[in-house]
């Protein structure tokens, strides 16, 4: 069936971009079948969103391709059916169906044996938890949503492929309501500090694996949980990106003045928003709170920090190089050329250098090591 050939296709994908290795998961991407989960999903449409259903010529390639799809804008159900009656909606995304690499890589970095209890915090669509549940067996993995019309959809197409996972609505920061204990958990969402919940459902000895939700600097990191409400793990080098939970969400940074002294910087704008350049990681630790943005309307180049204390810094490209200009209480992009300094003089270490212990009074990043006097605040 040309079903069962994509998704072999899939898995082979994953397997030549080097992300998927494990033959339990190789599997599991071969057999649960996407599409039952993606009857309809959104679009990107010259800045807005079209609706795309099953019926559509081009659905099924679209499933089983490497892409994130949109399943919902503006935490709405209805915001499909008005972008299908009126051609294109505006709307931010609010759920989805995560690219499939990065699920592969979130799923090998679980470290799962057979017999283990999994938590998935953050169902979406249900198809990561349809992955578990081919891997674990059904009655090993749990999966909470805040959204429980989400949640509904998820829980019938799990079972239509025949799955069964325990299902719960609530705010999965708090962890499963039944208040049961786990070997791992894994959050499809992003989190601005590790839940303190999830350390005391998850037992010693046992895997955390996140994302962390920072305006820079965000990706995966695998915690090992001690006793009491105590883990301590590394950031990955594989990165990955998921949207927040809703308590989780960072504010929209406020239209920014227009600059109008500038002076030539150094610094490339790539440093702050391209992973694999390795500065990105180190800048979200020095320059806390700081968040990046696209200026709209100006030049391809143009970029801009800000911070919610009214810092500013923008950037633009002119003939002879890259400008800067800067306001507010603090001079960022001062801020961010003295962090870059201190990269270079550290030796320009990548993200999988650092760690991050939690415990009940702070969470905190190091390098190299938890003693290490190099550490900054989560």
């Amino acid at each position: 069936m040309a079903v069962q050939r994509l998704r072999r296709r899939l898995a082979r994908q994953l397997v030549e971009e080097d992300v998927l290795h494990d033959e339990r998961w190789i599997d599991a991407f071969r057999t649960v079948p996407r599409h039952v989960f993606l009857p309809r999903f959104f679009v990107p449409a010259d800045g807005s969103w079209a609706a795309v259903d099953r019926a559509d010529p081009g659905w099924l390639e679209r499933v089983y391709s490497g892409d994130v799809l949109v399943t919902q804008l503006d935490d709405t159900p209805s915001r499909w059916e008005h972008a299908r009656a009126s051609g294109t909606v505006s709307g931010t995304p609010t759920s989805s169906s995560s690219m499939p690499a990065i699920m592969a890589i979130m799923l090998e970095e679980l470290l799962v044996h057979d017999g283990d209890r999994v938590l998935e915090v953050g169902t979406g669509t249900g198809y990561n938890a349809g992955l578990l549940s081919h891997r674990c067996g059904s009655g090993q993995v749990s999966t909470v949503d805040i959204d429980a019309d989400l949640l509904a959809a998820a829980q019938e197409r799990l079972a239509t492929c025949g799955y069964a996972p325990s299902c719960a609505v609530g705010d999965g920061a708090l962890g499963f309501p039944a208040g049961i204990v786990f070997d791992r958990i894994l959050c499809t969402a992003a989190v601005s500090t590790v839940p303190l919940a999830w350390l005391e459902q998850t037992v010693p000895g046992g895997y955390i694996v996140t994302t962390l939700n920072r305006p820079l600097g965000g990706g995966l990191v695998r915690l090992t949980v001690g006793p009491g409400t105590t883990a301590e793990g590394r950031v990955l080098a594989r990165d990955g990106r998921f949207m927040p939970l809703r308590a989780h969400r960072l504010p929209v940074p406020a239209e920014l003045p227009e600059p109008t002294e500038w002076r030539p910087t150094r610094l490339p704008v790539s440093l702050f928003v391209k992973p694999p350049l390795h500065f990105e990681f180190f800048a979200s630790l020095e320059l806390p709170g700081v968040q990046p943005m696209r200026v709209p309307d100006v030049a391809e180049h143009a970029f801009a920090l800000v911070h919610p204390d009214g810092s500013w810094a923008r950037t633009r490209r002119v003939d002879s190089g890259l400008e800067v200009a800067q306001g507010g209480p603090r001079a960022l992009w001062g801020l961010a050329e003295r962090a870059y300094l201190r990269w270079e003089a550290l030796g320009k270490p990548e993200r999988s250098r650092f760690g991050l212990t939690v415990n009940s009074a702070e969470q905190t990043f190091w390098l190299d090591s938890p003693d290490s006097a190099e550490n900054w605040p989560l």
